[in-house]
């Protein structure tokens, strides 16, 4: 299996299809590269090179006790871009990967990289402060960390079959087969990273980031979003781009790019040629 070892000695996983203007993929939590299969094989498809790694702790990478925060996500797709020598890339990130994104271009600079991607994703930040009012409460974070610690196998079965596909909305037919590619990939990983990036991805604030970052940026965000609520990222996350544009998807789910893959490819690719 191709694998990169990063500077404190993980082994990360990845995939690495075809030729051309590559596009890196960053998956979400507690998921792995494999998240990205309707992408991967469309984008290879189209003449692209499809780049997508699973996250230290995730998928087919090392599970090590530590690193299972925004720093070390972003370092780990820094050391994965230089491994491979990538140049006018772009970044797509999904949920968590779209923070590890965010965080990746502010904190290693954009030399590498031309256009950017969030869709449903984490930034600015998910929980409710001072100055994120409306955030969601550290109750909820805890909750899920204590879902993974006491019956992870259930719970990674309940939320795909839920709220993450908007399976639980009148109307919507359950697709088992993606509950079922949920659960696995969930499960593949490890619980340690698991629990512990759960405070990653919400309490991690990147308002900072997005600031900084100067390339265009297409931030993705379903209406009816479950899980990373719509009014308190995509709109915010857009306005702090120094080069973003919102595209907002009516009552798509937080699970948009498996379940409306057709409509989310023909927009990356617009954009990524535009």
């Amino acid at each position: 299996m191709p694998a990169m070892t990063t500077k404190d000695g993980v082994e990360i996983f990845y995939k690495d299809w075809g030729s051309g203007q590559p596009i890196v993929f960053s998956h979400g939590w507690p998921l792995s590269s494999d998240d990205w299969d309707a992408q991967m094989l469309f984008f290879v498809a189209k003449g692209f090179r499809v780049i997508a790694h699973d996250r230290r702790g995730h998928g087919r990478s090392a599970q090590v006790a530590d690193g299972h925060d925004m720093d070390h996500y972003a370092d780990d797709l820094a050391a994965l871009t230089a491994h491979l020598d990538l140049k006018n890339a772009v970044h797509v990130g999904h949920s968590t990967g779209g923070g590890e994104v965010v965080h990746y271009l502010a904190r290693h600079g954009e030399s590498r990289a031309a256009k950017a991607v969030l869709i449903a994703a984490v930034p600015p930040i998910m929980v409710k402060t001072a100055t994120n009012p409306g955030g969601l409460p550290k109750d909820v974070f805890y909750g899920l960390q204590q879902q993974v610690a006491t019956n992870r196998a259930q719970f990674y079965r309940d939320l795909p079959a839920g709220p993450f596909y908007g399976f639980n909305r009148p109307g919507v037919k359950t697709v088992e087969g993606i509950v079922q590619n949920w659960w696995r990939q969930g499960m593949m990983g490890s619980a340690k990273a698991h629990y512990d990036g759960v405070v990653a991805f919400s309490q991690t604030d990147f308002t900072e980031d997005l600031k900084k970052i100067s390339l265009p940026t297409l931030v993705m965000h379903g209406d009816d979003d479950q899980i990373v609520p719509y009014a308190d990222s995509g709109p915010l996350s857009a306005k702090l781009l120094k080069n973003g544009a919102l595209k907002t998807y009516k009552g798509f789910p937080h699970g948009m790019p498996t379940t409306q893959a057709e409509t989310i490819n023909a927009d990356l690719l617009a954009f990524i040629k535009g």
